[in-house]
């Protein structure tokens, strides 16, 4: 499975942006997805996941203005991004995790920059 994110960007506090990652194949019937950011000197950490089931769950510093979903009949994976901050600055990541094999497999990153 090859993932890649798209959309990252500078964008101003209070502003939004859209990432996008395309699934090289058909996976969300078989793979958990999400979106993964990590900033620098920092780990990397969950932001929102979207299970196979169409269950969302958030980053508490995201609940209220990140939105997870996909588009089954494209093979993508959103993220909508409103109210940005600078501390969502980071490299974006999306993911997906095999419930068969356990194996994860990622994209190769999007950055987001937030600054006036």
């Amino acid at each position: 499975v090859q993932l890649q994110a798209s959309g990252g960007g500078l964008v101003q506090p209070g502003g939004s942006l859209r990432l996008s990652c395309a699934a090289s194949e058909s996976i969300f019937n078989i793979m958990n997805m999400g979106w993964y950011r990590q900033a620098p000197e920092k780990q990397r950490e969950l932001v929102a996941g979207i299970a196979i089931g169409g269950n969302t769950n958030y980053n508490d510093a995201v609940k209220g203005r990140f939105t997870i979903s996909r588009d089954s009949s494209q093979n993508m994976l959103y993220l909508q991004m409103n109210s940005l901050e600078p501390a969502d600055t980071a490299i974006y990541y999306c993911s997906a995790h095999s419930v068969i094999t356990g194996r994860s497999f990622w994209g190769q990153g999007t950055k987001v920059t937030v600054s006036s």
